[in-house]
């Protein structure tokens, strides 16, 4: 079904120049970059700025898609009634909405030309673009055969590609990882421009780092792909971002014409907004500036940002009345917040009367605060049957407030606990939580008016018993060793948005975070024994052996590229094989230690059917059940 001669589509730099040359690009990430939370990245920015935004939306599984109805309806929602390759004229709604969801790139990950041809068709309509995900790096992308493990199979890729590129209205881009050398990813990226992408976004880390095993990503490869391909040739760079003063550096050491966020925006959604974002948002009283001129959004701020878009543009109501955000009598702000606290941050479009999706929308049988008036656990669970939702704006809720609110359930563990026991789409509990942030970051302010100038405090951060040695000592290391400087670089009062930074694998193996295999053990034994004469050998070894030097316990554990909804355990038996990874990753917490409502979790393992236990000094629960309208395995860690 070739293109019609009288309809070119624009392709390569035209295209992009004809999204207005964006800068900055939401990266794509599974179950995190839905439209709610796309959204709230772009209302950082001017309105006039906003569609300068360029955003992916989650991965998409092609078969699945292709396959079924309710896949499509409870992972895409560009129109209220159920989306046909024919239905284009129905009232707009959600995804790729042209007033505020655009420009727009759906992503598929596929191992099967027809069913990626098949699925895009129906996505062509609502968005700008069809991305190939050739990146994910999961175990369970392993089995499917998919994401960075089809770079063995490069016909099979330029068959994805041109296929697309030869069928589609709209152009055809691709999301890659650098190979083990620098020669081996431009051949790789030459492969994807040839079959026919428009752009490719390289993310600069190899498929084996994830996890604790994450590391760096390799800028001078981007680099190297920007000397050697076509001035024509479009590329953004991705990895190492971690607030808003990197995104220039990528751009300058890359001269990629872009750069992606991923994890960094989960930390901070309010990652791209540049002084003129910033300068609203302090009037508006939601960005803190210190005395050292560091700043960053306040989380309640951000918080209440995010519940509303949820109930004006999902729900589709108002938002209930809330109290403007707290503001210190003595503000160390230079300007003081105005009377715009209270108004709305988004143009709200005019919504007609509809019929809403019942099974879209969150139960409403509240049952988390009546424990002592229910049956005993076993019985609660064979009579508890809840509609439970199904819209993936509701669903992602949880997991980007674990994100968002990381240092500060770090210390508040009785909002920790409260978002653990949330369900999806329970907007009074998520109100009740709002309520709770807002409440600590009063105290939170407050204290820190009270503690300027106090030894061991600089703007509300305290030094721990015990920092400065370790500091001390990983000071000493050379500074592509240490994750020391950046982590002092990030670091706000807990009550404002930063970014999570990875310790270095170098330092995880110190910490015991990360822990070596047989394989590796008897090379350092071996080493050892030879007293250290094989050290310049090792260091000599290619890329590949000194990977297998590294063996992480866990694979599972990287929470940005390939967190699997349920329905993605599907995709290993549609392909031939048998998927045993856990299709559910729900992180509750960040620190690795057994929090102080450990026996609280064990009776909600028990009350639920659930198995609870410690791994690795980690308390936390694995459950196989019900989850979102799908079977699943459920690991939760409590820190």
């Amino acid at each position: 079904m070739a293109l019609p001669a009288e309809r070119p589509k624009l392709t390569g730099r035209a295209f992009y120049e004809s999204l207005g040359s964006p800068k900055h690009i939401l990266a794509p990430m599974v179950d995190q970059s839905e439209f709610a939370w796309r959204l709230l990245s772009r209302s950082f920015l001017p309105p006039c700025q906003q569609a300068s935004l360029l955003a992916y939306t989650p991965m998409l599984h092609a078969r699945l898609y292709k396959e079924s109805q309710s896949y499509r309806d409870h992972h895409f929602q560009p129109c209220r009634t159920s989306l046909s390759k024919s239905d284009t004229d129905s009232d707009a709604y959600l995804d790729g909405h042209p007033t505020h969801d655009r420009p727009l790139i759906v992503q598929f990950c596929a191992n099967d030309p027809d069913d990626l041809l098949q699925a895009a068709l129906r996505v062509a309509p609502h968005c700008d673009a069809v991305d190939l995900n050739l990146g994910c790096p999961q175990g369970i992308a392993r089995k499917g055969h998919y994401g960075s493990f089809l770079q063995e199979s490069p016909n099979l890729i330029h068959s994805l590609i041109s296929t697309l590129a030869k069928n589609l209205e709209i152009p055809v881009t691709a999301k890659m990882r650098i190979l083990d050398t620098k020669e081996d990813t431009l051949r790789y990226a030459k492969l994807l421009l040839d079959a026919g992408a428009s752009w490719i976004a390289v993310h600069g880390r190899r498929r084996e780092q994830k996890g604790h095993e994450t590391g760096l990503a390799d800028w001078k490869v981007i680099r190297y792909l920007r000397e050697n391909l076509s001035k024509e040739t479009v590329i953004f760079a991705n990895g190492n971002i971690l607030g808003y003063e990197d995104l220039d550096q990528c751009l300058q050491k890359t001269g990629a014409d872009g750069v992606m966020s991923a994890e960094g925006n989960l930390c901070d959604p309010g990652i791209f907004a540049g002084e003129e974002g910033r300068r609203e948002g302090v009037k508006r009283g939601e960005y803190w500036v210190g005395k050292d001129g560091r700043g960053g959004w306040r989380m309640d701020a951000v918080l209440r940002r995010y519940l509303d878009i949820l109930y004006k543009f999902v729900l589709e109501k108002e938002p209930p009345s809330r109290n403007p955000i707290f503001q210190p009598d003595e503000t160390r702000n230079s300007i003081q917040p105005d009377s715009s606290t209270t108004e709305p941050i988004l143009p709200v479009p005019e919504l007609s009367p509809i019929k809403t999706d019942t099974s879209l929308l969150p139960s409403t049988n509240h049952q988390d605060n009546q424990h002592d008036a229910q049956p005993p656990a076993k019985k609660r669970k064979q009579n508890h049957q809840t509609t439970r939702t199904t819209s993936p704006n509701l669903l992602a809720v949880q997991a980007h407030l674990f994100h968002l609110l990381r240092p500060l359930v770090s210390k508040h563990t009785n909002i920790r606990d409260k978002l653990a026991r949330a369900r999806p789409g329970d907007m009074e509990k998520y109100e009740e939580i709002l309520a709770d942030v807002q409440h600590v970051t009063r105290e939170g302010m407050l204290e820190l008016e009270n503690d300027q100038g106090r030894p061991g405090v600089m703007d509300g951060i305290g030094v721990g018993e015990g920092d400065s040695d370790v500091e001390k000592e990983e000071e000493e290391e050379d500074e592509g060793e240490s994750s020391v400087k950046a982590v002092e670089r990030c670091r706000r009062p807990w009550w404002v948005c930063q970014a999570y930074v990875r310790p270095l694998p170098k330092e995880a193996l110190k910490k015991g975070s990360l822990k070596l295999g047989k394989k590796a053990l008897k090379k350092l034994e071996a080493e050892a024994g030879n007293g250290g004469r094989n050290k310049t050998d090792t260091e000599h070894k290619s890329v590949k052996e000194k990977r297998e030097m590294v063996e992480p316990v866990r694979e599972e554990t990287d929470e940005r590229d390939g967190v699997p909804r349920q329905e993605m355990a599907q995709e290993a038996m549609h392909l031939g094989t048998r998927a045993s990874t856990p299709i559910g990753l729900a992180p509750i917490g960040g620190a690795a230690e057994v929090s102080s409502s450990t026996a609280e979790v064990a009776a909600r393992a028990a009350e639920s059917g659930s198995t609870f236990g410690i791994d690795n000094g980690t308390a936390g629960i694995t459950s196989t059940g019900d989850f979102g309208g799908g079977r699943g395995v459920w690991w939760g860690l409590l820190g």
